[in-house]
């Protein structure tokens, strides 16, 4: 085999990582100047970002439409879907996505064999892909026989245009931005371009762009590099003779192009989205801070911005959220690029104060430029800041490959030696107080911004719909029946063009690697207290635990990893929570980590509390432990470096027993809540979610408490006895407190290297000191138990909820599902639903390839198997073709593709593999396994072994007994939100489908949980009650095995 030596690829780069294990290395291809750089990463998945820089002077979506296209077949490869399936059946998925910058198309294996196989032929479909005129018809825009617009693309972009977000985007990047530079631009794709944009106009961007020497491939895993560049040579053999020359003039995107001059004034502009409830809006603030690549400067930047909003004791967030609660959040973030942009958001404003709100924020950002900076608190934050990059290089696979893209993108020398270290903290440390003043100048506080006030608009949201309806109105008119059967005719065609049979003899050819190819990493388990009395380990990790003297019953569960880091996890039951109380949780969680605590018998206010946090950790949450398997247990967790263990256990004791419910920290905690409800209300798909929550889950379930729809009226509640009885609230927080933290519902999960612990169990003493532990261990709360009767029975309920502030529909169907993961039929089931889902599967090809929806997908949970339809023109339409496939496999006039189901089978050991990708990732899925699920720690072996055993009479079977039922009106609960404009059809298609569809708006869903005020008038006014709402679902994790 020919060495590196050899190849054309030439390593130009190598960089051993400082502060992690990994080591850099990029190679250049001297035939065509394609770039490879590989990040060694030891796991069993291999990530690869392949990289074209793209730049578009205009909205035609050109670069959206390509990326989709790219996927419809290549010179070698004409077919439509060849490269999923293939890419399915070896252990591998494909996905891209179009930034402003760039476009990527990723490559996800599980081991690097995998990768390998399929590199070649996926670079081939992105250097030389058919892009015919009939794969433009179908998977960009087209007008169906009925009159109306469809598209993939087209629908995909139908669902983002008239939203509040993208509406405030473009205008700021319509002001920042002159004609001719390409950050001007929508690259998706705006609606009225892409019904007129031409396949030869996207041939021509491909040619433009899609050129070897403006590619690079950004591979992360554990990769034979010498076999990687053969590979690469092997491909640059099969497509020199097609691509335009190497050695031709080259313009590169964006350093070589028309630089944009900056802002020379401030411009706040006004700008309306559609919405029904008019009450809340949004700020968004945009400045050009330094060049990307300066790396001091940069990260110089991110320090002060964590510094100005990065915490609710930072300056911004403080003020604005916390003390004055002009708005319930500020967030902050830049993108790279050669002039930076740094972006503030405002969420949850007063819409009648947006321009009030707007001059405060900058007065406040001025009035700190003009006093002392608190330099303790900066330097915590540039430590803090370094920490979290040395915590995202360990546990992140995508750390290294987006500062690698950024380079690629925007330096001129593309040099990724500033990766190796960070030595950029050591100077920015050096910086005085009037260094960081000055720089907070330059690129803030005096520096001319662009401002978008996003004001909610009622009459715009009725001026979309009644346009669309006139636009489509006109449009049937206008082409009449004959021009209608003509363009239906026309479709039919395109579509058989696109979907020409893929010959078997490649499929079958393709060569699927061994398992024995993917490198799995492992963690090695370890337990006390009353964990140990479950199941004692026996390994080395356990003895070192056990020669840790404590007779402590806690429950502590240990998973060993080398790290330089500790992720400490405290699980809590929920089942002793009174019900009535339950709605409280968002108000405990969200003012948990806000809140004084007494240390000592002094009161630390919340301001220094928080600044210490901050300083000791890396971060921390509280939440359901929907990550974790369970979004009912609560999931308490703190990543710290490694000699601080002792600091973990302290913080985890003060927070959870020495917090003060103070009545004014928990009255601003309940008006940022309640700020948030009106755009949480926003989201097709979520409301979706949020309503079958509300119908399928009983009032005890920690999802259904915490909902949007009971937020809206219970927290509004809560705000009047604030005022009228602050001391009645207090005594119910302090009630939910007692029932909650007590020790038999705690579980506590270390993952750390435990041979550095020196004390792994006693350091729990000082937490369980004063507490009982009297009480058996508590039963892990099950989603089974907190089912409603309709959601442990489903049949014969159907809802569906126009919303003003969508332009698409979503629908969610929820049938009876398995109980336990236990339950024999679980191998077929994952094997069936890894089977339809599959990219280019049978749902794919009849639902998105027929352009009825963007995408659509089973979902397991415990009881329950859902379907969704995300995005849809006309969701009944993809409901019922999704319906129709599933009959033709059970009748029989439809057959099991073998290949296609060893691909199904492929599938879910990726799915495996990626769940534990990284050491961290590991443990979280042995915590699931054994914490959580309560099986042994192999159990996804046992499964994967049972998966590969799966017959096609099972996988019918399945389709028959578990899956037919969800589009069945007497077994199945159906959920659609849509556009106003959509309600008349979607009622009409489902009614004739058997379906007794009830319209109601989400008001109606909405729950106070027996909680009266006297005040319920009130429920009328502020946070949206007119209808849209978000919500949305709980994941319950990612492992084979969740449900």
């Amino acid at each position: 085999m020919p060495d590196i030596r050899t190849s054309h690829f030439k390593r130009t780069q190598n960089h051993k990582i400082q502060y992690s294990p990994h080591a850099i290395s990029e190679y250049v291809s001297s035939r065509t100047g394609m770039r490879v750089v590989v990040v060694d990463q030891k796991g069993p998945k291999v990530l690869g970002s392949f990289v074209a820089a793209t730049e578009i002077f205009d909205d035609s979506g050109s670069p959206h439409t390509l990326e989709h296209l790219c996927f419809m077949g290549s010179r070698s490869y004409p077919y439509k879907g060849l490269l999923d399936q293939l890419a399915t059946r070896g252990y591998s998925s494909t996905n891209a996505w179009t930034a402003t910058d760039h476009t990527a198309y990723t490559l996800e294996t599980a081991g690097y064999a995998a990768f390998a196989n399929i590199l070649p032929i996926y670079l081939e479909h992105i250097i030389l892909p058919t892009l015919t005129d009939s794969g433009c018809y179908t998977e960009v825009f087209h007008i169906d026989g009925e009159g109306h617009d469809a598209g993939v693309v087209y629908s995909e972009m139908q669902g983002v245009q008239n939203t509040q977000a993208e509406i405030m985007e473009l205008r700021g990047k319509r002001i920042m931005y002159p004609e001719g530079v390409g950050f001007r631009y929508e690259t998706g794709g705006m609606m009225e371009q892409l019904r007129v944009l031409t396949a030869e106009r996207i041939r021509q961007f491909h040619r433009e762009m899609y050129q070897p020497k403006n590619l690079c491939l950004v591979i992360v895993g554990q990769v034979d590099q010498p076999h990687l560049l053969r590979t690469l040579d092997e491909f640059e053999d099969s497509i020199i003779w097609a691509i335009p020359s190497p050695d031709a003039p080259f313009r590169r995107p964006w350093l070589d192009s028309q630089k944009h001059r900056p802002l020379n004034q401030s411009v706040i502009e006004s700008v309306e989205f559609p919405e029904e409830d008019e009450s809340v809006g949004e700020i968004n603030v945009k400045y050009f801070g330094p060049t990307c690549n300066n790396k001091v400067q940069y990260t110089g930047l991110n320090v002060l911005l964590a510094y100005m909003a990065g915490s609710s004791a930072s300056v911004l967030e403080n003020i604005l959220v916390e003390k004055e609660q002009v708005a319930t959040a500020v967030y902050y973030q830049t993108t790279s690029r050669p002039d930076t942009v740094i972006e503030f958001v405002l969420t949850g404003v007063d819409a009648s104060r947006l321009n009030a709100v707007e001059t405060r924020f900058v007065e406040l950002l001025k009035e700190t430029a003009s006093k002392e900076l608190d330099m303790k608190y900066l330097q915590d934050c540039i430590d803090r800041e370094k920490r979290q990059q040395m915590y995202c290089a360990e546990t992140t696979d995508q750390y290294f490959a987006s500062a690698i893209i950024t380079t690629f993108l925007f330096s001129g020398d593309r040099d990724l030696g500033y990766l190796a270290h960070l030595k950029e903290f050591e100077e920015l440390g050096r910086w005085t107080e009037a260094d960081w003043r000055t720089f907070l100048k330059q690129w803030i506080s005096d520096a001319p911004r662009t401002s978008i006030l996003g004001k909610p608009s009622a009459v715009l949201s009725k001026k979309i719909k009644e346009d669309e309806e006139a636009r489509t109105a006109d449009q049937i008119r206008r082409l009449g029946e004959a021009g209608l059967e003509e363009l239906k005719t026309k479709l039919q065609k395109a579509k058989e063009e696109n979907d020409k049979p893929i010959p078997k003899e490649i499929l079958e050819g393709f060569k699927v690697p061994s398992t024995d190819t993917i490198h799995f990493v492992s963690t090695t388990p370890g337990r006390s207290g009353k964990a140990r009395d479950l199941e004692r380990p026996n390994n080395e990790i356990q003895s070192i635990i056990e020669k840790d003297r404590s007779d402590l019953p806690l429950y502590i569960h240990y998973e060993h990893i080398a790290s330089n880091f500790i992720h400490v996890n405290i699980l809590l039951c929920t089942s002793a929570i009174p019900i009535d109380l339950r709605p409280l949780l968002p108000i405990y969680l969200g003012n948990f980590f806000v809140t004084p605590i007494i240390r000592d018998g002094k009161k630390v206010e919340f301001e220094d509390m928080v600044k210490e946090l901050d300083s000791d950790t890396v971060g921390y949450g509280f939440s359901a432990a929907s990550k974790l398997g369970n979004a009912e247990v609560l999931n308490l967790g703190l990543q710290i470096e490694a000699d601080k263990y002792d600091v973990a256990i302290r913080w985890i004791r003060d927070l959870l027993w020495n917090s003060v419910f103070d009545a004014e920290r928990i009255y601003a905690t309940v008006v940022r809540l309640l700020q948030d409800v009106p755009d949480e209300k926003r989201s097709g798909t979520d409301m979706c979610y949020a309503v079958a929550v509300m119908v399928g889950e009983s009032p005890g379930s920690i999802a259904r408490a915490s909902s949007t729809l009971v937020k809206a009226l219970y927290l509004k509640r809560i705000k009047y006895l604030l005022k009228q009885d602050p001391e009645r609230v207090l005594h119910q927080l302090n009630t939910l407190r007692g029932h909650l933290c007590q020790m038999q519902n705690i579980r506590v999960l270390v993952t750390a290297d435990v041979e550095k612990l020196k004390t792994p169990v006693a350091s729990w003493e000082v937490f369980a000191k004063g507490h009982v532990f009297t009480k058996p261990l508590a039963k892990l709360d099950s989603r089974m138990d907190r089912l409603s009767k309709e959601g442990k029975e489903p049949g014969n309920l159907s809802y569906i909820i126009p919303m003003g502030t969508i332009d698409s529909s979503f629908a969610v169907s929820v049938a009876k599902g398995l109980e336990d993961i236990r339950d024999p039929r679980l191998p077929a089931l994952l094997v069936t639903i890894s089977y339809l889902d599959a990219v280019e599967g049978p749902l794919w090809a009849a639902v998105r390839g027929a352009g009825l929806a963007y995408g659509t997908g089973f979902r397991r949970r415990i009881g329950q198997i859902e379907y969704s339809v995300y995005r849809s023109p006309d969701s009944f339409k993809a409901f019922a073709t999704s319906k129709k496939v599933l009959e033709e496999f059970i009748g029989g006039t439809r057959e099991l593709d073998s290949l296609a189901l060893e691909g199904a089978v492929s599938q879910i050991v990726l799915t495996t593999a990626s769940a534990q990708s990284t050491l961290i990732d590991a443990a979280a899925d042995n915590i699931i396994m054994q914490v959580v699920r309560e099986v042994p720690r192999n159990w996804n072996d046992i499964l994967l072994e049972k998966v590969r055993n799966v017959t096609e009479d099972e996988v019918r079977e399945t389709i028959k007994r578990l899956l037919l039922p969800l589009f069945i009106p007497e077994t199945s609960n159906l959920f659609v939100t849509c556009a106003t404009v959509m309600e008349e059809g979607l009622v009409k298609g489902f009614t004739e489908m058997g379906y007794k569809p009830e319209v109601r708006n989400l008001a109606s869903f909405q729950d106070d949980y027996g909680l009266k005020t006297g005040d319920e008038a009130a429920d009328a006014e502020g946070s949206g009650d007119s209808g849209e709402s978000e919500g949305g679902s709980s994941d319950e994790g990612d492992s084979v095995s969740d449900e």
